[in-house]
């Protein structure tokens, strides 16, 4: 039997796949921080993405469930707050929604859901359901790289796309510190949990998938094409 990687060894790896799949090196990303998204193809983005949003704390909630220790699920918890509370995520993501020209009950209603983009978040909330407690916990690990990410796309609309109000932004604002804490966290219980070679292994294979989430539903925005046009609130 191969002996565990050190803690270490097990983040190079991450960082590694990390590197050259993670989604801020996808074409959509890229032509997004270079300021060559038309307001069409932002709004079409921003309406996905929020599928995606609005199933985050859904997806914690069965993580949640599948979590022995009371100080971790206290911990754990606050996911789901800071998602489903009164200015938390997915209000805010309604907000930026608004600032880009899309009406609230459109996002609301998910009217315009791209069939990709549906059965790329079914499947990650079927991963957090059907998986170890480590698995969706490794999952989640994208979200050491979510901060930077943050920072680029935030200094990008600012720059590129000033017709977005400023108050959408402010969930990329927010997601900067809370993405690096949650990152921290997931981090130090998927050190802890993960004792043999084979449980890193794993920790590796939900990494993976959870890119390929995410790059699956940019493929999904980005190929959309004539026919996906989405109902700009703008007059």
């Amino acid at each position: 039997m191969k002996p565990p990687w050190t803690p270490h060894e097990l983040e190079t790896r991450l960082r590694a796949h990390a590197a050259e799949h993670y989604h801020h090196r996808h074409p959509f990303n890229l032509r997004m921080h270079d300021g060559l998204l038309s307001p069409e193809e932002l709004r079409r983005w921003v309406l996905n993405r929020f599928h995606y949003q609005r199933h985050i704390p859904i997806k914690d909630a069965l993580v949640l469930s599948k979590l022995d220790d009371r100080e971790v699920r206290r911990s754990w918890i606050r996911r789901v707050h800071d998602h489903d509370d009164q200015d938390g995520g997915i209000d805010r993501w309604l907000r930026l929604g608004e600032a880009a020209g899309l009406d609230r009950m459109l996002l609301l209603s998910g009217e315009g859901v791209l069939p990709a983009v549906r059965f790329s978040v079914e499947g990650y909330v079927n991963f957090c359901r059907n998986g170890t407690a480590l698995q969706a916990v490794a999952s989640s690990l994208t979200e050491l790289f979510a901060p930077d990410l943050m920072v680029t796309r935030i200094a990008a609309w600012e720059r590129h796309y000033p017709w977005i109000e400023p108050e959408g932004l402010r969930y990329f604002q927010g997601r900067v510190s809370q993405g690096r804490r949650d990152a921290d966290e997931a981090l130090a219980l998927v050190h802890r949990w993960a004792e043999t070679r084979r449980d890193q292994e794993r920790v590796l294979e939900a990494f993976a998938f959870k890119c390929d989430v995410l790059w699956t539903l940019l493929d999904a925005v980005d190929h959309a094409g004539i026919g996906h046009e989405v109902q700009s609130d703008v007059r």
